[in-house]
């Protein structure tokens, strides 16, 4: 452990916290990554608000979307709805007593679209009978999806609770409509995205400097030596994350993902033992802020003392070009309004048609790490997925496209996979889907001066 001390002696010296970061022979041509400071808390806190105004302003038409006259949402502190972080106010920490909600789709007699109480009396009860007398919602939608976690936020004692409330005579008037939690918290506003870009650069940032040789001594410095280099790293600049960064050796152990078809994670802890010179390693990573959520995944080399770019292995390089076409593939084929499992089925034809092999696996990224939306495959479910993957693709979201291509490197003699990950945003304007930094599409490389050996840690 006495190298992870000298990787947070270093973090946090004044030089390293503050310099901008510089990228080793590039992750992407013309991206110098650096990182992006983050507003006062308290102008963060206005920014986030006036986006989930926005939002909540997109209700009434959600509901007229899919046919609902009323949607009831109510929680007790602790206890929330999946959707309940969407709608607070960033000062609120939780729900508070019995807290609920009631939008209206088209609301008569000139009453309000919403309605919000924090209550812990039988007020919100006798309010609530008295407008749903008035307004006479012939549909209410609750959030009891079973298997969507954004459309099953309800819990059972509070469906009792508001069974109890309102009046059996109202009981018939419930529905389960899962695309208006969905929707609503996959959309992402126009004013979320210049922020998301500066995050998503302070996440390569981060990894390119945790990347490089000022952080990793090849025989030394261990996969969770970095990986706590990253966390510490990301504290110091006052982000936060939503998953423990991992490193993996892609040339010692591989990749779980790939090893085991029947692996249901992603990222399990990556074995821990010292980086070596010429291997081949790979982090996922992402930060956290502005209730938003970033997803990465990178690869770099270890090169020999003395070694420079043009002597990283044709394989490795080749590798990653092949995985750039699958990304390329995947991105091609997301079509709004086709299902998770369509996208997948054409994106695998497409990718063994060109002799690609390998896993694809994205998901909704944004308001959470893995958020509302269609999943296009998983690790161990490259057929379809249920549920989930029969969710059409929706606009205005973010998406992770997260996957693997297998490739032969000659120069080990062995199939070694290749993980990346980039976000991507839809653009209105192309009609596309786009990077909302950019890509990996070079290595990155930890280099060693020639005839220099490491010193004790």
């Amino acid at each position: 452990m006495r190298g992870l001390k000298l990787l947070l002696t270093y973090l946090f010296s004044s030089t390293a916290v503050f310099t901008a970061v510089r990228a080793h022979v590039g992750t992407a041509p013309g991206k110098t990554p650096q990182f992006q400071t983050l507003p006062s808390l308290r102008e963060q806190a206005e920014l986030v608000d006036g986006w989930t105004e926005e939002r909540k302003a997109l209700i009434p038409g959600l509901l007229r979307k899919y046919g609902i006259d009323a949607w009831l949402m109510s929680q007790r502190e602790y206890a929330e709805d999946t959707v309940f972080w969407a709608l607070k106010e960033a000062t609120q920490f939780s729900a508070r007593r019995r807290t609920t909600h009631l939008f209206l789709a088209d609301p008569v007699d000139g009453a309000p679209s919403s309605y919000s109480w924090i209550e812990n009396t039988e007020a919100v009860w006798t309010d609530l009978r008295t407008i749903l007398a008035a307004q006479q919602p012939q549909s209410i939608a609750l959030n009891t999806h079973p298997e969507i976690a954004f459309s099953g936020g309800l819990h059972a004692g509070e469906l009792d609770a508001v069974v109890k409330g309102i009046g059996e005579e109202w009981k018939d008037k419930f529905v389960l409509e899962p695309m208006l939690g969905v929707e609503f918290v996959a959309t992402m506003v126009k004013g979320r995205l210049p922020w998301y870009r500066k995050m998503m650069e302070t996440a390569w940032a981060i990894i390119e400097e945790g990347f490089s040789e000022k952080v990793i001594v090849p025989g030394k410095s261990t996969s969770w030596d970095v990986e706590w280099w990253m966390r510490e790293r990301i504290q110091s600049l006052n982000y936060t994350t939503w998953f423990q960064p991992s490193v993996f050796i892609l040339t010692g152990q591989g990749f779980p993902a790939a090893a085991d078809s029947s692996a249901s994670m992603d990222d399990p802890r990556a074995p821990d033992r010292p980086i070596e010179y010429g291997d081949l390693i790979h982090t996922d990573f992402g930060v956290s802020a502005l209730g938003l959520n970033t997803d990465t995944q990178h690869i770099g080399y270890v090169l020999y003392p003395g070694e420079t770019e043009g002597d990283v292995p044709n394989g490795f390089v080749e590798g990653l070009k092949k995985v750039n076409r699958l990304q390329d593939i995947v991105k091609s084929n997301m079509k709004i309004g086709m299902t998770g499992n369509e996208i997948l089925k054409a994106a695998l034809k497409q990718a063994h048609n060109e002799g690609i092999e390998g896993k694809i696996y994205c998901h909704a990224t944004g308001e959470w790490g893995h958020s509302a939306g269609t999943v296009i495959g998983m690790t161990n479910l490259q057929d379809k997925v249920p549920v989930l993957g029969d969710l059409p693709l929706l606009k205005n979201t973010y998406y992770s496209i997260e996957l693997f291509a297998e490739h032969f490197v000659p120069e080990r003699n062995r199939t070694i996979v290749f993980p990346q990950e980039e976000d991507v945003y839809w653009d209105d304007a192309t009609n596309s889907w786009e990077w909302v930094y950019g890509r990996q599409e070079e290595l990155l490389l930890i280099r060693t001066p020639a005839g220099e050996v490491p010193g004790e840690l």
